[in-house]
């Protein structure tokens, strides 16, 4: 089944782990997203709550994806293959939970989402914990056909930069450009082939020679271009209007819509529930403290996040556009702003560059998760399995590309999709971006809590912390509630409160909580504003 683990490629150190994971969590989601998530709630208050998920939520559940990796040098599937019990009531439960709800819905003639519900409690019947891990590699690989589009337009954008063409007096004339750029099959699809292609190779290459060395490339790259960035932003006249929004907390404008956004965002940028760091967390030295690796591509990650919106929105404040553009922030009211300063279209130029590799240090992540999968459990060369399933994604990407619209290029799966599912909003590209960030990513963190607090157990995933970081869990206190009672460590008479309890009580009960809560509201089966 698995290539044995003894020769299985490491990371050269913890500055190699660092930035390749760093990359993997630096992607479109902080340079695009984050700066007009922060537009359209109000600014400083929502970095403030941004913050603090991602220090009581992000953080903890990226430590248990790196202990599951490092402890069984596998890919997600084998990680949890290699863990789970033979027979979990847990996993019964919610196999016996999903079966019920999609019998129910089949008595209601549900047809669609009754027999996938029905299969996939058989399934968890069948698989258990590893069906988690196969949602990881699932999770990669629908995610990296649309993430692949998006970056294709700014592979398309650092050309247009380069050749003049992003010179746009008013939002409007970039607005029609840039809906028009993306809807042409062939600027499209050819944008998207460039994308993968590069992503493939560097994975082609492996780990130490292809994702550590580009990482340790391409991240101090992107670190400086952004510096640069913020520096001719911060000198733009009527830039500090920017700066007071983007910093000053306005708590009225924060609401539990916020807080979810803010939520599901932290999980989205640090690659989490998709299988990322659990991969890279198998090539991780035993020797590595996975603590301080985590707090360094958490903080690494946040950083990056937070420059974006220091070079983002002075710009805009200073040319005179709203902070609430919306997504079309970056392709639409950007290079607006770039043709109203001086070089312009060299800053241009560098923004989207900069945003391009942002995109593929987290591509390459998300395709390694695939090809770590067939490489470990299928036997598959290295070389193979990355062309073959980098194509693969490319087929699948193509069809996003072409229905990023509307559906009228893709109809037959449209009508589809109405007559199983009795609806199919926005396109085939919508459908991939709400199966992966609305499902698969939530769902995914989720198990992977419950399965390190509860199943694998906090005191075996703190076992595996301590090698390289023997200090965390040498400190005392709710030691019962953290599931860490039997440890050696915590029979002191004295109890006080330590990192390694805190974390404990995190993925035992407030991560799984939290995300579980950010799911339903997603879905649309809660209400929360």
């Amino acid at each position: 089944m698995g290539n044995a683990t003894a020769t299985r490629e490491h990371w050269s150190g913890a500055w190699g782990l660092v930035l390749a994971a760093a990359g993997s969590a630096i992607g479109l989601g902080n340079i695009w997203k984050f700066p007009y998530i922060v537009g359209e709630n109000g600014g400083g208050a929502f970095v403030l709550v941004y913050l603090l998920c991602i220090a009581i939520i992000g953080a903890p559940v990226m430590i248990c994806e790196f202990a599951l990796g490092r402890h069984t040098q596998r890919n997600p599937v084998g990680a949890f293959q290699a863990l789970a019990p033979k027979t979990s009531v847990l996993a019964h439960l919610v196999g016996l939970g999903v079966l019920l709800a999609g019998m129910f819905l089949l008595l209601f003639r549900c047809w669609g989402w009754g027999a996938i519900l029905v299969g996939l409690g058989l399934l968890v019947f069948r698989y258990g914990w590893v069906l988690v891990g196969a949602m990881g590699v699932v999770a990669g690989f629908t995610i990296l056909s649309f993430y692949s589009v998006v970056a294709g337009w700014t592979v398309g954008y650092v050309w247009k930069a380069v050749s003049g063409q992003l010179d746009f007096a008013t939002v409007e004339a970039a607005k029609a450009h840039f809906n028009h750029f993306i809807v042409d099959p062939a600027w499209a699809v050819g944008c998207h082939f460039v994308f993968m292609a590069l992503c493939v190779l560097i994975v082609y290459r492996g780990i130490k020679s292809g994702i550590e060395r580009w990482s340790k490339i391409l991240m101090p790259v992107l670190l400086l271009i952004i510096l640069a960035l913020i520096v001719r932003s911060l000198t733009l006249p009527g830039a500090m209007a920017g700066v007071r929004f983007y910093l000053t907390p306005d708590f009225a404008k924060i609401n539990a819509g916020s807080v979810l956004t803010a939520l599901g965002h932290a999980f989205f940028s640090l690659s989490l529930g998709m299988g990322a760091m659990i991969t890279y967390g198998s090539y991780i030295d035993r020797k590595e403290n996975i603590f301080s690796a985590t707090l360094s591509v958490v903080g690494l990650d946040t950083l990056i996040a937070l420059m974006a919106g220091l070079a983002i929105f002075p710009a805009v404040f200073a040319q005179g556009f709203g902070p609430d553009a919306g997504p079309g922030l970056v392709f639409q009211v950007l290079p607006t702003v770039f043709h109203q300063i001086p070089l312009g279209a060299f800053w241009a130029f560098l923004f989207f560059v900069l945003l391009l590799i942002a995109a593929l240090t987290s591509g390459i992540s998300l395709l390694e998760v695939v090809t770590a999968y067939f490489v470990d459990e299928r036997g598959w060369k290295r070389h193979h399995a990355a062309v073959v399933f980098g194509g693969a994604i490319f087929l699948l990407g193509a069809f996003c590309a072409v229905s990023v619209a509307d559906w009228s290029r893709l109809e037959w799966i449209h009508a589809f999709l109405v007559k199983v599912f009795g609806s199919a909003k926005g396109s085939f590209f919508d459908v991939m971006d709400n199966l992966s960030s609305n499902w698969l990513l939530p769902l995914g963190g989720l198990f992977i809590s419950l399965f390190t607090g509860w199943i694998w157990g906090t005191k075996h995933a703190l076992d595996e912390i301590r090698h390289g970081s023997s200090n965390f869990g040498d400190v005392h206190l709710l030691s019962l509630l953290a599931g860490l009672k039997d440890d050696p460590s915590h029979n002191s008479q004295v109890h006080v409160l330590t990192l390694a309890s805190l974390w404990g009580i995190f993925i035992r009960f407030i991560s799984p909580v939290a995300v579980l809560v950010a799911f339903l509201h997603t879905v649309g089966w809660i209400k929360l504003t």
